[in-house]
């Protein structure tokens, strides 16, 4: 799948999930790219912190707390302390 098509069925399952039954879950990676589709672009000095992705119960596809509408990022962070 392309990278473009694979980043849209990620934002468009964001649009799905409800931050009351959301699975949340963290990482160590680099937020400028945090699903690593470019790895070798940031190599020497990319940025590594926490990384958050969330999905809908029952979902296999996570995504990335950043591609999330802002009022359920705003609930995920605050629910969860991230």
């Amino acid at each position: 799948m392309r990278t473009k098509q694979w980043l849209a069925k990620r934002k468009k399952a964001g649009l799905k999930i409800n931050p009351e039954t959301a699975e949340v879950m963290w990482t160590v990676g680099c937020f400028l790219d945090p699903y690593n589709i470019e790895p070798e672009r940031f190599e020497e000095q990319r940025p590594l912190g926490d990384v958050y992705f969330a999905r809908s119960p029952g979902s296999d596809i996570w995504v990335w707390i950043g591609d999330l509408p802002s009022a359920v990022c705003d609930e995920l962070m605050y629910k969860h302390k991230l």
